[in-house]
C-alpha cells in the first residue's frame, strides 16, 4: 500500500484551529510540529524536567506546520484537504513515502541495551536473545526508562554494587518498573513501584510479568506519597533496603522532606535524572532532611548521588 505524506503550513501558534477543521472533516491522527505551542507546554510544565533536547528545539524553530497520512490514489480525501486549505487560505504539499513495513520498522529504534558489568535490557520480542547477562524484559516506548537514558543506566550500575539477596526495594516514580523489575533480577526479594501516571502502573505491571515477576514480590501503585497521607503511611510501614527516586531535581527536593520516612540506619537511597547544574539545589535539600551524601555518580551532563541517614560522620562531596 501507497501513501502520501500531506505537509500543511500554517500560522506559528495557529495550528489548533487547523487541526479541529481538519478534525471535523474526517481527518484525524495528525501530527503537529509547532514553536510557539511547544514552548507554551515547556513552560506550563516545567516542574517536570531540567532538560529539554536542543536539537529538538532546533528543527522547532519557526516551524508550524500539520502532517497528515492519506493513501495514494484516494482522490475523495486530497479533494477534502485542498477545500480545506482554500478556506484556511493555508498552502499544502503532498510527498509519496517510500514502500515501509511500518508495523516492524519502530522497533529498529530499541535495540537491546548493555548496562554496567551484567545487565542487558531487552524489547520484549527480543526476550529469547541468548546472553551471560541478567536479562530486563521491557515493552519499550510507552513511559519512561528503556535503559537508554544516562540517569538510568547509573541507577543500574549503582544497584549492581548494591543490592544484596533478600532486599526489600521501594521505587519513587517507577513510569516502566525497569528499576523495580532490576532490583529483583539482582536478587531483591520485594520491589514496590509508585508513580503519580495511572497508566505507569498497568505499563509497569505488565513488563513486571515478562520477566516471570508477579506478586508479592512486585507492588505497583498510583499515588503522590507527598499529598497522599494514606499511601504514605502505607509505605512508610514497612523498612526498605534500598530506596530508589529517578525523577528530576525538582520532584526529587519536593520528596526530600519525606524520603527519611522510608529508610533506617541500613538503607540507602539512590537518587538520579539530575542535571550537573542541579546537583547543588539536590544536595541542600538532602541534607536538610537529614541525609548524607556517600557518593556522586557521573556520566555526560547527569549526577546520580547515593544517600544514608546521617550519623554525624563525614560526607563525599
Amino acid at each position: 500500500m501507497a501513501w502520501l505524506e500531506i505537509t500543511i503550513d500554517t500560522v506559528p501558534g495557529d495550528c489548533e484551529k487547523t487541526a479541529a477543521a481538519l478534525t471535523a472533516r474526517g481527518f484525524s491522527d495528525l501530527v503537529i510540529e509547532d514553536q510557539t505551542e511547544f514552548e507554551e507546554f515547556l513552560d506550563e510544565n516545567k516542574a517536570y524536567w531540567d532538560y529539554i533536547d536542543e536539537s529538538l528545539q532546533q528543527k522547532l524553530q519557526g516551524l508550524s506546520h500539520i502532517k497528515l497520512y492519506i493513501e495514494e490514489g484516494d482522490n475523495t480525501s486530497m479533494a477534502r484537504l485542498e477545500e480545506i486549505t482554500r478556506e484556511l487560505g493555508l498552502s499544502m504539499q503532498a510527498a509519496p513515502l517510500p514502500e515501509t513495513n511500518w508495523e516492524e520498522s519502530w522497533k529498529d529504534n530499541y535495540p537491546p541495551q548493555e548496562v554496567g558489568e551484567g545487565l542487558i535490557v531487552l524489547p520484549y520480542w527480543n526476550a529469547e536473545t541468548k546472553t551471560d547477562r541478567k536479562k530486563i524484559i521491557l515493552d519499550p516506548g510507552l513511559t519512561f526508562g528503556t535503559g537508554a537514558h544516562p540517569s538510568t543506566q547509573m541507577v543500574m550500575e549503582t544497584m549492581e554494587r548494591t543490592v544484596q539477596p533478600g532486599f526489600s526495594c521501594l521505587d519513587l516514580g517507577s513510569g516502566s518498573g525497569i528499576l523495580s523489575i532490576t532490583a529483583l533480577r539482582l536478587g531483591a526479594k520485594t520491589a514496590v513501584g509508585i508513580d503519580i501516571d495511572p497508566k505507569a502502573e498497568d505499563i509497569a505491571r505488565e513488563n513486571a510479568a515478562y520477566n516471570g515477576f508477579v506478586p508479592p514480590a512486585v507492588t505497583f501503585l498510583t499515588g503522590n506519597v507527598v499529598e497522599d497521607g494514606h499511601l504514605m503511611e502505607r509505605l512508610s510501614d514497612r523498612d526498605y533496603d534500598l530506596v530508589l527516586v529517578n525523577i528530576v531535581a525538582d520532584v526529587i527536593i519536593g520528596l526530600c522532606p519525606v524520603l527519611p520516612e522510608f529508610l533506617t540506619e541500613t538503607s540507602k537511597l539512590i537518587c538520579s535524572g539530575i542535571l550537573d547544574v542541579r546537583l547543588p539545589d539536590v544536595l541542600v535539600a538532602l541534607r536538610n532532611a537529614g541525609l548524607t551524601v556517600t557518593a556522586v555518580k557521573e556520566k555526560e551532563d547527569w549526577r546520580c548521588v547515593t544517600a544514608v541517614l546521617s550519623t554525624g560522620e563525614g560526607e563525599t562531596k
